[in-house]
C-alpha cells in the first residue's frame, strides 16, 4: 500500500470515529431514552445527501481536570451546511454523547462560524440543542463561548430566520441562545428548559418540582410562552421546522415566498354569510373562518397552546405566504391581555423583518379588566402591539367581523396604524364601547332619576337602540374612511387576495434612526 493510500484509509478512519460520537455506549444510551443522535437528527432534517460537515476534525484544548486524556473528533457539536427543500440552510447538532453536549470554547468557535457563514449567504440557521450547559472545566472560557454565539443571535435577528429545537436538556446560559431565536420547538417529554434546575429550587427557595413541571414542553408551549411549538417527538419536531421554513424568505432581503396554487381565488364560502351569532353575547370558532378563506384551509399555527385568545400564524392565500393575527371569540370573548399582546406583538414584527404580509381578523371586545393585569403591565403589553402594528410596513389588510371596542380597536391594525385596505363585515361594531357601557356613561343621570325598575328598562332598551343604530354598525367608520369598504363575509377570501395582489408593490419606509425603543 502506497504511502497516499494509507494516508486516505487513515482518513477513512477518522470519519468513521468522529461519526461515532461518544461512542456505541453512550449512543446506546441516547436511544434508549428515545433520542437520536446529532447525525440522525440531521440526516432526518435535511434533504438527502445534502450535509456538508465543517470542523469535524477540531478538538477541544483544555488541559484541566483530566480532559488532556482524551480529544474527542468534533467536541460535541456537529455542524454544516444543507439544504431543506431545495434551499440553503447552516446547522449545528449538538453531540449529548460527546460530554454531555457541554458547550467548550471550540465547540462555541463552530458553532459562531456557521452563524458567519450563514449572514454572509442569507440564508437561515438552526440550531438542534441537547447540551448540559457550559463545560464546567473550562471555566470562563466557556461563558465567553456562549456571549460569542449569543452577539451572533443579537446580530442575525431580524437578518436571518433563526430556528432552534430542543430535543433535550437545555439549562443555564444555554437557554439565552434559543430564547434570541425567532422559533424555538420543543419536544414532550424529553426536552426542557431552565435558568436554574430542581436541586437549585430546592435548596434556594424550598420548593420542591421536577423537571418536566419546572421546564417542560407542555410548562414552556402553554405557560411561559418561551416555546412556540411542542411536538410529541423528535420526527414532528424536525418535520415541524420543514414546515415552518416553507413559509418564510431566506432572509430580510427576499419575498415572502410563493407557490401554485390550486384552491380557486374567487371561491365562495356561504357559510361565513352565517358564522356569525345572532347575539353579541355569544361566541363562534375564529378557526372556521381562518379555513374558510386561507388556501385549502391550511395554517400553521404559532403559539397554538399559550394566550388562546388570539391565534397567530401562517398560512397561503392565492400560493402567497401571510401571517394571519385573529382574535378568538370561543377564549375569554377575544378579549386582548397581556400574553395575548406579546403573543401577537413578536409575531407582527417577525412578518415585518421578513417581508411577509399581514392579514389581520378583528373581533375584539376590549382589554381583559381587573388588578391582576394592570398590575402585570397590561399597559406595556398592550403597546407592544400597537407598537409592532403601527412600525411593519408589510401590506397589511384588516378584516372587522363583528366587535371592534375602544383601544382595542386601534392596536389590531386599525387604519391609523397604517392598515392599507380594512374591511368590515356587516356585522361589525366599530365604536369606543358596546351599547351596554355606552347607556350607562351616556344617560347615567336619567337612568338614576328612574322611578321604577320598569322605567329605567325602558331608556335602557331605547337609549341603546338609539346608540346601536348611531356607532354599533360598520358605516360610521366607512362614512370617515376608515373602512375602505363593507363586504359580504363569503366573499372574504377573494377581496383579502385581491387586496394583497394590489400591495404587492408597496413601498413604505420608517424615519432613519439607529433603533426604535419599543415599550419592553
Amino acid at each position: 500500500m502506497s504511502i497516499q493510500q494509507k494516508k486516505i484509509q487513515e482518513l477513512i478512519r477518522n470519519r468513521e470515529t468522529a461519526r461515532q460520537g461518544g461512542g456505541e455506549k453512550r449512543i446506546e444510551a441516547q436511544h434508549a431514552k428515545g433520542k437520536m443522535t446529532a447525525r440522525e437528527r440531521i440526516d432526518m432534517l435535511v434533504d438527502e445527501g445534502s450535509f456538508e460537515e465543517y470542523d469535524m476534525f477540531l478538538t477541544h484544548r483544555c488541559t484541566n481536570f483530566g480532559m488532556d486524556k482524551s480529544h474527542p473528533f468534533g467536541d460535541g457539536v456537529v455542524t454544516g451546511s444543507a439544504t431543506i427543500g431545495g434551499r440553503l440552510v447552516y446547522l449545528f447538532a449538538q453531540d449529548f454523547t460527546v460530554s454531555g453536549g457541554s458547550l467548550s470554547e471550540t465547540m462555541a468557535m463552530k458553532i459562531c462560524k456557521i452563524m458567519d457563514m450563514a449572514m454572509k449567504m442569507g440564508a437561515p440557521v438552526i440550531g438542534l440543542n441537547d447540551s448540559g450547559g457550559a463545560r464546567i472545566q473550562e471555566g470562563i472560557a466557556a461563558m465567553a463561548g456562549f456571549g460569542e454565539i449569543f452577539e451572533r443571535n443579537i446580530l442575525a435577528s431580524g437578518v436571518i430566520p433563526q430556528i432552534s429545537l430542543i430535543m433535550g436538556p437545555c439549562a443555564g446560559g444555554s437557554v439565552y441562545s434559543p430564547a434570541l431565536t425567532d422559533f424555538v420547538v420543543m419536544i414532550k417529554n424529553t426536552s426542557y428548559m431552565f435558568l436554574t434546575g430542581p436541586k437549585v429550587v430546592k435548596e434556594v427557595l424550598g420548593e420542591v418540582v421536577d423537571q418536566e413541571s419546572l421546564g417542560g414542553a407542555a410548562v414552556h408551549a402553554s405557560k411561559s410562552g418561551v416555546a412556540h411549538f411542542a411536538a410529541e417527538n423528535e420526527e414532528e419536531g424536525l418535520a415541524l421546522v420543514k414546515q415552518l421554513l416553507s413559509y418564510l424568505p431566506s432572509n430580510n432581503m427576499e419575498e415572502a415566498p410563493r407557490t401554485d396554487c390550486n384552491d380557486p381565488v374567487d371561491r365562495k364560502e356561504d357559510s361565513l354569510n352565517d358564522i356569525i351569532p345572532e347575539t353579541s353575547k355569544q361566541s363562534y370558532d375564529m378557526y372556521d373562518v381562518i379555513a374558510a378563506i386561507v388556501d385549502n384551509g391550511e395554517m400553521l399555527e404559532v403559539h397554538a397552546a399559550w394566550a388562546k385568545n388570539i391565534i397567530v400564524g401562517f398560512a397561503r392565500m392565492n400560493g402567497q405566504s401571510v401571517g394571519i393575527v385573529a382574535n378568538q371569540p370561543k377564549v375569554m370573548a377575544g378579549c386582548l391581555d397581556s400574553n395575548a399582546s406579546r403573543k401577537a406583538a413578536r409575531f407582527v414584527r417577525f412578518c415585518d423583518a421578513f417581508n411577509i404580509p399581514l392579514v389581520t381578523l378583528v373581533d375584539v371586545p376590549g382589554f381583559l379588566p381587573g388588578t391582576g393585569q394592570e398590575y402585570n403591565g397590561v399597559i406595556d403589553h398592550g403597546a407592544k402591539l400597537l407598537f409592532a402594528y403601527g412600525e411593519s410596513t408589510v401590506p397589511k389588510v384588516t378584516v372587522t367581523l363583528r366587535k371592534s371596542y375602544g383601544g382595542s380597536h386601534i392596536v389590531m391594525s386599525c387604519k391609523q396604524l397604517r392598515g392599507d385596505i380594512n374591511y368590515a363585515w356587516p356585522s361589525s361594531e366599530i365604536a369606543v364601547m358596546g351599547s351596554d357601557g355606552a347607556v350607562e356613561v351616556l344617560y347615567g343621570k336619567e337612568l338614576k332619576a328612574a322611578e321604577t325598575p320598569e322605567a329605567k328598562a325602558e331608556i335602557i332598551a331605547s337609549k341603546k337602540q338609539e346608540y346601536e343604530d348611531l356607532f354599533c354598525n360598520p358605516y360610521d367608520a366607512a362614512h370617515k374612511g376608515y373602512i375602505d369598504d363593507v363586504i359580504e363575509p363569503r366573499n372574504t377570501r377573494f377581496r383579502v387576495i385581491r387586496a394583497l395582489e394590489k400591495l404587492r408593490n408597496k413601498k413604505l419606509e420608517n424615519p432613519a434612526k439607529k433603533h426604535d425603543n419599543l415599550p419592553l
